[in-house]
């Protein structure tokens, strides 16, 4: 979940340096790793039990075909610059437009929800129940919303260091801990049900996003044909080894303890001790920060660039759609301001919701995992009808797995479908405007 594609709010300068194999291949792991893993392993555990690595081993495989599918897509669509150009590349632009407000929404839908997820860690250290946590959340937000409206980015090589921290943290987590894993932990593998492996797929597909940053750094590779193959293979393995690692220590370790909102601090508790959670709740705080900011810089830019009037996100002539990053910070600019308002506003609500018992994790997660879920459609499908060979199978494939976790998503179903005609409505008022 720590993103360091444009929607992140990656620096771009004018003439950016060429992308080495081992930058690249950094930068992907990034695009794919962050603070979800705090949550998600126990989140899954908690639905599927043991049974619940069976659908991180099954996103793996759909990892691995989007990721072939959006190589593919940044090299034929270079100008395209974001999901909403990629999907408007084979639906139109009223397709681009639906993807763009999905992703604004799943923005703001999510960005509580990672706020949340950082205070828990924090609240691990410091004491405190349900109100303490929702009050750092709420902390959380704000400071991530100032930020950005003050321009304040990320630079690739901060995130590098924020991925590497994570990365260690892991690798200390699953090495340290791995002495306390039982093998009794492992039964019942299923005791919820086969069926909850779908349930738990929807959990996790939200950290199995970010293979769109394909789009963006396809330009800055000296040879993108040959280095591009070598970059996604070797930052699938980092990330298939990273998931896979943390979800069977989770399992094997903590046991009927999995199903907390606290994994990775718990491995470190049995790894080294209490000052594992301080750890964890150090890092927990900066990729909270870090992701917020650099998710809210991207999708300010869109708003931006959906207020002016600059015509359909993506589409051609167009400065990027969703994966646009430039300029999202600027405090002035049509959008952003409202953006950013609305944004908090929905954000305080949220976690008021969540501090009065009426939503819990799961749902909150389920919100912004289905509206990226239909982004992810708009895409493969789009994909399917553009592209040839191999890839265009590897795009149906995609899509069709897109689908099957949809359908376990529930109700947030029902806000995308509102998001979605929402976007047809509005772009239908402001056609006569627009003279298009």
């Amino acid at each position: 979940m720590l993103r360091t594609r444009p929607v992140t709010g990656i620096d771009q300068p004018p003439g950016p340096v060429p992308l080495s194999v081992f930058r690249g291949t950094a930068l992907y792991v990034g695009a794919l790793l962050g603070p979800g893993l705090l949550l998600l392993p126990g989140l899954a555990a908690r639905a599927a039990g043991p049974a619940s690595i069976l659908a991180w081993a099954g996103l793996l495989v759909v990892s691995a075909l989007l990721a072939v599918v959006f190589a593919t897509l940044g090299r034929a669509h270079p100008g395209a610059r974001g999901v909403a150009g990629y999907t408007a590349a084979g639906l139109g632009p009223a397709a681009g437009r639906v993807v763009s407000w999905c992703f604004l929404a799943g923005v703001v839908g999510g960005a509580p929800v990672v706020c949340l997820i950082g205070a828990s860690y924090v609240t691990g250290v410091t004491g405190g129940g349900l109100l303490a946590r929702c009050m750092v959340g709420a902390a959380l937000l704000l400071v991530a919303l100032a930020l950005t409206l003050g321009g304040m980015r990320a630079s690739s090589t901060a995130q590098l260091v924020l991925v590497t921290l994570l990365i260690v943290i892991i690798a200390v987590a699953v090495a340290g801990s791995a002495p306390a894993a039982r093998a009794g932990h492992w039964t019942p593998f299923a005791p919820h049900g086969w069926g909850a492996i779908g349930r738990a797929a929807a959990v996790l597909m939200l950290s199995f996003a970010g293979w769109e940053a394909v789009a963006p750094l396809t330009a800055r590779f000296r040879d993108p044909g040959r280095q591009l193959p070598r970059v996604i293979g070797a930052a699938f393995g980092v990330t298939a080894v990273l998931y896979l690692a943390l979800a069977v220590t989770t399992i094997a370790v903590l046991g009927p303890a999995a199903a907390t909102d606290v994994p990775l601090a718990d491995l470190l508790v049995r790894a080294a001790g209490e000052t594992g959670r301080v750890a964890a709740a150090v890092a927990a705080v900066v990729l909270t920060l870090g992701t917020v900011n650099a998710y809210l810089s991207g999708a300010a830019a869109l708003a931006r660039q959906l207020a002016g009037g600059a015509g359909e996100p993506g589409g051609a002539g167009e400065p990027g759609g969703a994966g646009e990053a430039g300029g999202a910070g600027e405090p002035g600019g049509a959008g952003t301001w409202p953006f950013l308002a609305a944004s908090a506003l929905a954000g305080l609500v949220v976690i008021g919701l969540y501090a009065a018992g009426l939503v819990g994790t799961t749902q909150l997660i389920g919100l912004p995992t289905t509206l990226f879920l239909v982004v992810y459609l708009g895409c493969t499908v789009s994909a399917a009808r553009t592209l040839r060979g191999g890839t265009r199978v590897a795009a149906v494939a995609s899509a069709l797995a897109v689908l099957v976790v949809l359908a376990f998503c529930g109700w947030p179903l029902a806000v995308a479908a509102a998001v979605t005609g929402a976007a047809v409505v509005t772009r239908r008022r402001a056609r006569p405007a627009g003279g298009s």
